[in-house]
């Protein structure tokens, strides 16, 4: 089909293990540094990431050719190779019009 254009954006939280606060001040940083070139190697756009002590929300952009299944791989490959043990995360997806409440709210986390 000529001239299609899609896009999706997914919201990934990521919560430590217990929800305990292991994500320090001194090493928050590195490991969003960390967790950027996860998403950059998978060929997908990091729009915002950000959180608290314990947990951290990223904002994904996707690429018209991105299998919806890419996200989650993502997501699994941070969460395998983390440092800092996870039980787990959720995605939610949202389109270009509603893509701005989840970037105002990743980027209000503190």
């Amino acid at each position: 089909m000529a001239n299609t254009y899609s896009q999706i954006y997914i919201q990934t939280v990521f919560a430590v293990d217990g929800r305990l606060s292991l994500i320090r001040p001194e090493f928050k940083e590195e490991l969003y540094k960390y967790m950027t070139g996860i998403v950059t190697n998978s060929r997908q756009q990091l729009i915002a990431i950000n959180g608290m002590s314990d947990h951290v929300h990223i904002l994904i952009g996707l690429k018209p050719a991105m299998a919806l299944a890419d996200p989650s791989r993502t997501s699994r490959s941070i969460l395998q190779s983390s440092s800092t043990e996870r039980n787990g995360f959720a995605e939610d997806s949202v389109g270009r019009k509603g893509m701005a409440r989840f970037l105002t709210a990743i980027l209000n986390w503190t």
